[in-house]
């Protein structure tokens, strides 16, 4: 009977999964470096890797390992079924260490997913200011859009972080971009009633006379009781 060796042992996808997903690094590191380049052709049944779904639960040290490998150049990018790529999974749960690992390993900063999404987009709409910081140090473009136009300053407005959007303002990302609504960032931000948002994007010169292609100006699309504030921070202005 041959001896099953940890050289020989075969190695199941099922349970790097779920060491992946707990974060038991010590699997990886049994794994022989033939057996951890093998690892990294595996998918899950959402067309997930492992660097995806160590990613997607912000296990560092598993990432590390795993793209340590040469080979992981050809999985580093890799989508799953909705497209999203490890750095889309990282950003979106604000880890800052795992998305920093992937971008020095050759992540693509600007890769969307089948929503037309980067990784910058969930930052944004997360509110993750140092991811933010990170992905724009490393060439992410600001005034990136997703299918439906909306920019990343959009997504935080939508959402209302206020620091995230100061901080895309401050790096020079579009202020009335349109999205193909025709609405504004600020307009977002008045649908949402999110008024501290509001106030910073007319701060900032947000043009609160722009129609959308329902033909609504941002004042038209403010609530009865927000209208006035917005109005006298618009006149504030242009005092």
């Amino acid at each position: 009977m041959e001896v099953e060796t940890d050289a020989t042992k075969q190695i199941r996808d099922e349970e790097l999964f779920i060491a992946a997903e707990s974060g038991d690094s010590s699997v990886f590191m049994s794994l022989s470096p033939q057996q951890l380049t093998k690892s990294l052709t595996f998918r899950n049944e959402d067309g997930r890797s492992l660097l995806h779904v160590s990613a997607s639960f912000g296990h560092s040290q598993i990432v590390k390992l795993l793209s340590s490998v040469d080979e992981s150049k050809n999985v580093i990018n890799g989508k799953d079924d909705e497209g999203w790529a490890p750095l889309h999974s990282a950003a979106s749960i604000g880890k800052a260490e795992v998305v920093e690992v992937l971008l020095t390993r050759g992540a693509d900063v600007n890769v969307k997913n089948n929503g037309g999404r980067t990784a910058l987009h969930y930052a944004a709409s997360k509110g993750w200011l140092e991811i933010a910081q990170l992905l724009l140090a490393h060439g992410a473009k600001i005034n990136i859009t997703d299918k439906v136009g909306c920019t990343p300053l959009h997504r935080a407005a939508s959402t209302g972080k206020t620091e995230v959007c100061e901080f895309l303002i401050e790096e020079g990302a579009e202020i009335d971009a349109m999205d193909k609504m025709g609405q504004t960032p600020l307009m977002h931000s008045v649908i949402c009633d999110d008024r501290q948002v509001a106030f910073l994007l007319v701060r900032h010169g947000a043009d609160v006379d722009v129609e959308d292609k329902e033909g609504y100006t941002v004042l038209g699309r403010a609530s009865n009781d927000f209208r006035p504030a917005l109005i006298d921070a618009a006149k504030a202005m242009l005092e």
